[in-house]
C-alpha cells in the first residue's frame, strides 16, 4: 500500500533509562495530531526505540485520546536486544523473545492488539520453524494481526516464508534520495560499480513480485537536502538541495514533498516513514502524493542523478 507512514522513534526523550515527563507525552500528543491532519495513520514503533519510552508516551497519548485507537494503525518491531548480558547490542528472535517482547509492546502501547510485526532485524540464529511457532501463537491470540520483516533481503524473507502459514506484508529498508544502494542495484547489473553498494539485489523486486510493500525508513535524508546544513556538504549534496528548492517552488510545494514524492514515484510503490518529531515537518510531507504524480520522469532522473554526482552508466 502506498501511504505515508509515522516513525515514532524520535518519542519520549533520550535513550537512556531516565522517565519520560509529561512534556515528552505532550511533544508526542503534537506530533501524533500532525500526522493525522497529513492524513497519516500507520504508526511505527519498535520495542527498543527510547529504550521502550516511544511506546510508553504514545500509549499515554492513545489512552488520553478517545477513538483514537479506532482511527490508526499500529505497527512495531521486535528481534534487537540493547544492553544485556554485557552485549551492547545482539539480536533475538528466539521463540520466547518474540512471545516476551510483544507482551512488553502491547503494555506499554496499552493496546490489546498491533496490526502489524516486523522482525527488526535478521538473527543468525534463529530457527524459522520456531519464529513461525511464535508468530502463529501471536495471531491466534488475536495480538498480532499481520507479519513483516525489517532489513531482511529476498533470500531470507524466502526462507522465512516457507515455514510461515501468514504471508510477510512489509520490509522495512533504508531508502531515500541519499541512500540510493536499493536503487543502484537496478541499473548497475554487469558494471563495475556495482561493488561500492552492497545492497542484496533482486530485493526490491522480490518484494514487489509477492505484494511485500516496501517501507522506506530515513525516507528524509536526515534533513541533508532541506536545510539541516551538513558540515562539509559534498558538492553533490549541495546541488542536490539546490535543486530540490526549485522543484519545490516550481510544484508550489514542499522541499520534503519532493524527496518522500521522488520515493513514491518508483513502480515499487514505496511508502515512506516520516521519522521528525517536528509538526511542521510533518504536515510539510503531506503532498507527497501528489508529487509524485505531478514529477516528471525527466525530473525524477535529474534528482537521482545529481544526487549521486555523476551520471548513470
Amino acid at each position: 500500500m502506498q501511504e505515508l507512514i509515522y516513525g515514532c522513534m524520535g518519542l519520549g526523550g533520550s535513550w537512556t533509562d531516565e522517565p519520560h515527563g509529561p512534556g515528552h507525552v505532550d511533544e508526542a500528543a503534537a506530533a501524533v495530531q500532525a500526522a493525522l491532519d497529513a492524513g497519516i495513520t500507520l504508526f511505527d514503533h519498535a520495542d527498543i526505540y527510547r529504550n521502550g519510552k516511544s511506546e510508553a508516551v504514545f500509549g499515554e497519548v492513545l489512552a488520553g485520546t478517545a477513538g483514537l485507537r479506532d482511527r490508526i494503525r499500529l505497527q512495531t518491531k521486535c528481534g534487537i536486544r540493547l544492553n544485556e548480558r554485557g552485549l551492547q547490542t545482539h539480536y533475538d528472535l528466539s521463540r520466547d523473545a518474540i512471545l516476551e517482547r510483544v507482551d512488553g509492546s502491547l503494555r506499554r502501547l496499552r493496546t490489546d492488539y498491533v496490526d502489524v510485526l516486523l522482525l527488526h532485524r535478521p538473527d543468525p540464529l534463529a530457527d524459522p520453524a520456531e519464529v513461525a511457532s511464535a508468530v502463529g501463537q501471536l495471531m491466534s491470540e488475536g495480538k498480532v494481526r499481520h507479519l513483516g520483516v525489517s532489513n531482511m533481503s529476498a533470500a531470507q524473507i524466502e526462507a522465512l516464508q516457507d515455514r510461515l502459514e501468514t504471508p510477510v506484508v512489509a520490509n522495512q529498508l533504508e531508502m531515500s534520495l541519499l541512500k540510493r544502494a536499493w536503487l543502484e542495484s537496478q541499473v548497475l547489473v554487469n558494471h563495475a560499480e556495482h561493488l561500492d553498494y552492497s545492497f542484496p539485489h533482486g530485493t526490491v523486486e522480490y518484494c514487489t513480485r509477492n505484494n511485500i510493500t516496501l517501507q522506506a525508513y530515513g525516507s528524509l535524508a536526515r534533513g541533508t537536502y532541506t536545510g539541516a546544513e551538513p558540515e562539509n556538504p559534498t558538492t553533490a549534496e549541495a546541488a542536490t538541495a539546490r535543486l530540490v528548492a526549485g522543484l519545490a517552488e516550481q510544484h508550489n510545494t514542499t522541499g520534503e514533498a519532493i524527496l518522500l514524492g521522488w520515493l513514491m514515484k518508483h513502480p515499487a510503490g514505496i511508502a515512506p516513514v516520516v521519522g521528525t518529531v517536528n509538526p511542521r515537518r510533518i504536515s510539510a510531507c503531506s503532498d507527497a502524493p501528489r508529487v509524485a504524480q505531478a514529477l516528471s520522469r525527466a525530473d525524477w532522473y535529474r534528482l537521482w542523478v545529481t544526487a549521486r554526482g555523476s551520471n548513470i552508466p
